[in-house]
């Protein structure tokens, strides 16, 4: 029973983490560190990542309408971009998709420490600062999403890539590179969303068929509470995400970056 509370406490912030620019894979990592769950090591790297894929759900179902192509609400025109958003999508997964591939198993071995967190988390906060300071006075030169074109998808990708290594988030380091190539923060946003759906299947596919999935009744209970915690919390995030952003830039969460690495190191140095 304890692990189903410890699991809805995953869900929780593996749902809050996901979209928010913060890194849901450092901050599951820690909560790891003070929670951990009586089951084996295979079943915690599996749940890690298969929550991730509940959160993607997400931005399914709150998009449905705008990721249909074949939507009876749409003309020929608009079913048409819809075709080729998924086309720019899949373009922009293509770069993290082969990295991840080939160092899935490197990066779970070297880069899950608490000094790659750290380190990702404090550069990260310092890049969101700044480049939002320099984009103050700039004007995004791609304000919808039909404007997108595949080079800056694939350039976004190239970003996502950097999401990788733990701490980074994936939603930060798209984020950041689509606002540095001149993408507005809405659009930059929505188009994260959308990566998160093929690069979090595909993430959780790579996962189940490396680990396979013989698990016993309660750890499959207690995957399934941490999934659907984190739909239903991904939900109140993205529709948040989306809200704070017409009137804010990402530069708190910056600040909280930074705060967070400075609190890590100081935990992991006294106590680690």
């Amino acid at each position: 029973m304890l692990d189903i509370l410890k699991s809805i406490i995953f869900g929780i912030v593996q749902g809050i983490t996901e979209w928010l620019p913060i890194s849901s894979t450092g901050h599951l990592l820690l909560v790891n560190e003070f929670l951990k769950m009586d089951v084996s090591t295979e079943f915690m790297n599996m749940f890690k990542v298969v929550i991730q894929l509940a959160s993607a759900l997400a931005v399914v179902v709150l998009y449905f309408h705008k990721l249909n192509p074949f939507s009876p609400r749409k003309n020929e025109r608009q079913k048409k971009n819809t075709i080729n958003l998924w086309c720019k999508v899949i373009v922009g997964c293509i770069p993290a998709g082969i990295i991840g591939i080939l160092f899935d198993d490197v990066i779970d071995k070297y880069l899950s420490t608490y000094i790659v967190i750290g380190i990702t988390l404090l550069v990260y906060g310092i890049l969101f600062i700044v480049v939002e300071n320099r984009n103050a006075s700039m004007t995004p030169k791609v304000t919808k999403l039909k404007e997108l074109t595949y080079q800056t998808a694939f350039l976004i990708g190239c970003f996502q890539v950097l999401a990788l290594i733990p701490g980074t988030s994936r939603s930060g380091a798209t984020i950041i590179g689509a606002l540095l190539i001149g993408v507005s923060r809405s659009v930059a946003a929505e188009f994260t969303f959308f990566l998160a759906i093929p690069t979090m299947f595909g993430a959780s596919g790579v996962k189940l068929l490396k680990l396979g999935f013989n698990y016993t009744p309660m750890e499959v209970v207690i995957l399934l509470v941490g999934c659907l915690v984190s739909f239903f919390v991904s939900v109140f995030a993205i529709k948040f995400l989306m809200g704070y952003i017409k009137k804010h830039d990402f530069k708190v969460f910056g600040y909280y970056r930074i705060v967070l690495a400075v609190l890590i190191f100081i935990y992991f140095l006294i106590w680690g």
